[in-house]
């Protein structure tokens, strides 16, 4: 399994630190040898003056009498020596309770077992410090079960043996753990005698080096680096303890047949005193964390080349703060330039850059803010934070911590998210206002059918409380807890199926419904473009009110038309019969059946006889006019010659003109044709919008009136145009509906009857007229029927 590089560098220093705590203990334990080996000559040395010293012999007997000097009572404090055991007790003098008790077991202990003791005790009453060693006397000295102590004032000395016999176990202990753990270390490691000759190798060494034990490898001298650049390991450790310190170098070396990358380290050793005693070493194989940091290297560079491309900012920061990477939307964002990435800018020099350029939010204590931010890449997680810069922008900022110390920094700029959520805020506010004021009940279903939005207006039209319609019923539960409320209950049934229709079948529906208390309602359901059905309620009851009203004024008002077409047909022919009588008689006095007739006589009957024309043809207009309304109009088609027409026209008008003033004006094309049409009632066309055109121009235009009349056609029909330059109609639509200008005579023929003429010959009128400028009236005829 391959070890992250992390893992084994730190496994290396975590060695090479176990290294040299080893080798000065190694120095440390050969001079606590030494000192050793001094303390036990001078105990030799004591031990022969023993019998000369001041040590107080004491021999107990098995009856536990005491033979012993004076010497012994004035040490323990006591007015005269011990002659039994107890005697050694006192209450302020000589030992204790718990010493007297310590001193009797380990007599018994010498006695039973012969075994000797040493014991340390403190008489009350002084600092004296005794030393007592005791053994089975010999039985020429005490007899049998006699045992022999010696005393000895140890008050300076015995705290300093017990410290140096401390330390030396210490030591000693140390050195033994760490000789384990470099023998037990899973890479070489090796010490070199003053010499820089091998002294010390671990197993790893041997391994590595295909040897067969520690001790060939030291009496063969073999190496586990060769030289290198003319420079053997010996040459390295020499440089390393003339350098004073560790020095470290990567070479290739083979390790069981196989070559290796290896980073080696050679750490000189020296005691407290000074003087090198040797140089201690070890290799790491560092092939695998070569590879891996080549590796880690493309992969950053690919890593950075992603990051490059992203929208989003990210910057990253290396373990002392430095910037060592920032994509083209980072700089674009924070206005950063390529050599504050170069110079590795620290992280807080950016804070302030930043600040200067308004691209940190604005804050009551900055040194403050910028230490907490400075923060961030001691935090053990991420840490987010929302940014609203002076200008406006918002950012969205991620910092988190990376495992070597550094920091990875990612800033989304939400500018347009905020904006578009503010934007949707309002627009839903707005959506709800809208909804609560419309006088539609609104509704939306979801595709399950449950209730997703209702307005106020819903909500009071079925009497259904908030908390209801809030637990968003499906339309099954909620219509059938309605159905009471219409004029007949089984009808819900019929909203269901519109909106599943909706939902389901994404068709739109309609219906109507009647509820109980008389109120008409239209409704229908629209599939929306998201899955979901609008249901929308319309009141159309007061509609439907008027809509009642209105058909039965309409049937009443269809009614009194007929009456009065029927009442106009039938007085045009009633007029028509006596006006014919009056025609025919006129006729004969012109022609002279009832005698000549004088100037006078002749003029009275030519008035006679125009005023029956006049008369005539505003009957017929009347008729014509009544049979249009009525849809009976008759026309008798046939070829019209159309300029032919106009000119007739034309010259009936002109003697009204020439008596009104008005210049009446013809610009009629010589290529009109015929067009199939009823010639007379044409003529009457013609003949009243000429005479409308005159009479209407002349009132207020006695100088200068003029009305012109053009025609022109083509393949498809004929277009008629007859303008003028009077006052124009006020009304002009007013007028058409009532078949009449405004203070049009009731003689002249109006628009109205116009306009079914032209209808009835299947062509149009079109009327354009403006105050002060005059009117125009376009007829469109076709060729054929």
């Amino acid at each position: 399994m391959t070890q992250p590089p992390g893992a084994v560098f730190a496994l290396g220093l975590f060695a090479a630190l176990w290294l040299l705590a080893g080798l000065w203990a190694v120095g440390r334990g050969i001079a606590m040898q030494r000192r050793s080996a001094y303390v036990a000559a001078q105990t030799e040395r004591l031990a022969s003056l023993v019998e000369a010293s001041p040590y107080l012999p004491v021999v107990v007997r098995g009856d536990w009498r005491i033979e012993a000097s004076e010497r012994l009572g004035r040490w323990l404090g006591l007015d005269r020596g011990p002659r039994n055991f107890d005697e050694l007790a006192g209450i302020e003098q000589g030992l204790d309770a718990d010493g007297i008790e310590a001193l009797r077991q380990a007599i018994l202990g010498a006695q039973r077992g012969a075994r000797p003791f040493t014991l340390s005790l403190r008489p009350q009453g002084g600092s004296r410090t005794l030393v007592i060693q005791g053994a089975a006397a010999p039985v020429a000295v005490g007899g049998p079960g006699s045992v022999l102590l010696w005393l000895s004032d140890a008050t300076d000395g015995e705290q300093a043996l017990a410290d140096m016999r401390r330390e030396r176990n210490e030591a000693m202990a140390a050195f033994e753990a760490l000789s384990g753990l470099i023998e037990a270390a899973p890479f070489p490691m090796w010490f070199r005698d003053t010499d820089l000759r091998l002294a010390l190798v671990n197993r790893a060494y041997v391994r590595a080096v295909e040897a067969g034990s520690a001790a060939a490898v030291i009496d063969e001298g073999v190496e586990l680096c060769e030289p290198v650049a003319g420079m053997s390991a010996a040459d390295a450790a020499d440089q390393a303890r003339a350098a004073g310190g560790a020095q470290m170098r990567t070479v290739p070396v083979t390790i069981e047949g196989e070559r290796r990358i290896m980073r080696v380290v050679d750490v000189p050793l020296a005691p407290e005193g000074g003087g090198a005693i040797g140089v201690a070493g070890y290799a790491i194989d560092v092939q695998e964390l070569e590879s891996e940091r080549g590796v880690h290297r493309r992969f950053a560079d690919t890593q950075r080349e992603l990051l490059d491309r992203l929208s989003a900012a990210v910057a990253q920061f290396g373990p002392d703060q430095g910037l060592v990477f920032a994509n083209q939307p980072f700089r674009r964002l924070f206005e950063v330039d390529a050599d504050a990435v170069a110079e590795a800018t620290p992280f807080a020099r950016l804070l302030d850059a930043w600040r200067e350029k308004g691209r940190v939010p604005e804050v009551r204590d900055y040194p403050q803010w910028r230490e907490a931010h400075v923060g961030w890449f001691a935090l053990p997680r991420a840490s987010e934070e929302d940014w609203l810069l002076r200008d406006g922008t918002h950012l969205r900022l991620v910092a988190q911590p990376s495992p070597d110390g550094g920091l990875l920094l990612i800033a989304e700029d939400r500018t347009e998210q905020v904006q578009l959520a503010g934007a949707r805020d309002t627009l839903l506010r707005v959506r709800t206002a809208t909804f609560d004021n419309l006088f539609e009940a609104i509704a939306v279903f979801a595709p399950d059918g449950r209730l997703h939005l209702w307005n106020q207006r819903f909500r009071r039209l079925w009497g259904v409380d908030e908390p209801t319609l809030a637990a968003h019923p499906r339309v099954d539960a909620l219509m059938s807890g309605l159905a009471d409320r219409l004029a007949k209950p089984n009808q819900i049934s019929i909203v269901q199926e519109v909106i599943r229709a909706a939902t389901l079948e994404r068709t739109q529906r309609a219906g109507q419904i009647r509820f109980g208390d008389g109120r008409h309602f239209d409704f229908a359901s629209i599939p929306l473009p998201d899955g979901n059905a609008l249901l929308i309620m319309l009141d159309v009851t007061d509609s439907r009110r008027i809509e009642s009203a209105l058909r039965e004024r309409n049937e009443a008002l269809e009614a009194a038309d007929k009456v009065k077409t029927a009442f106009l047909s039938r007085m045009s022919y009633e007029l028509r019969t006596p006006l014919t009588s009056i025609g025919g008689y006129g006729e004969m006095l012109q022609a002279g059946y009832a005698g000549k007739l004088g100037d006078q006589q002749q003029g009275y009957v030519d008035a006679i006889m125009d005023s029956v024309a006049v008369l005539g043809r505003q009957i017929d207009n009347v008729l014509d006019l009544a049979q249009g309304e009525a849809g009976t109009l008759a026309i008798e088609r046939a070829p019209v010659d159309v300029r032919a027409l106009l000119g007739q026209a034309l010259a009936d008008a002109r003697p009204l003109a020439d008596a009104e003033g008005i210049e009446l004006v013809d610009n009629i094309s010589a290529e009109l044709g015929t067009i199939e049409g009823d010639a007379p009632r044409l003529s009457r066309l013609v003949a009243g919008l000429l005479d409308n055109a005159v009479r209407f121009t002349a009132p207020t235009r006695r100088t200068g009136g003029r009305v012109l009349l053009h025609a022109e056609g083509d393949a498809r029909g004929v277009d008629i145009v007859v303008s003028d330059n009077g006052p124009g109609m006020p009304e002009a639509v007013a007028a058409v509906t009532r078949g009449q200008q405004a203070g049009t005579p009731s003689g002249g023929i109006g628009l109205a009857l116009a306009r079914q003429l032209v209808a009835a010959h299947g062509g149009t009128m079109e009327v354009l007229s403006e105050k002060g400028q005059g009117t125009l009236v376009r007829v469109s005829l076709p060729r054929g029927a």
